[in-house]
């Protein structure tokens, strides 16, 4: 064996740029920093659902909760809306607890409204859907939990 490969062999293997004092883009702690009012599409009001406990947990901290379902009157103290169009306030993600055959129209929906983040939640899954809302400049977050990527970057 040459010296050239023992050196190479006990060489450390560091990413130097992840070793760079600049932090590396996160597109999604940008997402979470920046945006206030979260409508969650398919929120239930039902404590023992996931939709619910997910927006109870981004409700303590800080954000603001806007249910969209046609089921409900309210949750978490907030009155529910039958759809996206029905909703008069700002919206910063729109968050889709639904199956996936109902998400095209929610994302047509918030096309409409120029909101500026679809976020589908962990086992949502619509490509197209997902396309659609990137042609028309939404940033789109699919089949992840946004519980879990808050408690990730923020605790």
């Amino acid at each position: 064996m040459s010296r050239a490969e023992l050196a190479s062999r006990h060489r450390p293997r560091y990413n130097y740029l992840a070793m760079s004092s600049s932090p590396q883009p996160d597109p999604i702690a940008d997402l979470l920093k920046r945006s206030k009012t979260i409508a969650v599409v398919g929120l239930s009001n039902s404590p023992l659902r996931p939709s619910y406990g997910v927006s109870a947990y981004m409700q303590t901290n800080g954000y603001r909760i806007i249910p969209v379902n046609p089921e409900i009157k309210g949750a978490l103290g907030e009155k529910a809306y039958p759809s996206l169009l029905d909703v008069r306030d700002k919206i910063d993600i729109v968050n889709i607890f639904r199956r996936p055959e109902f998400v095209e129209e929610v994302v047509d929906q918030a096309i409409q409204l120029k909101v500026p983040a679809i976020w589908m939640q962990e086992e949502v899954i619509h490509q197209e859907a997902a396309e659609k809302a990137r042609q028309a400049g939404i940033f789109v977050v699919m089949d992840h939990c946004i519980l879990k990527e808050h408690k990730a970057r923020f605790g």
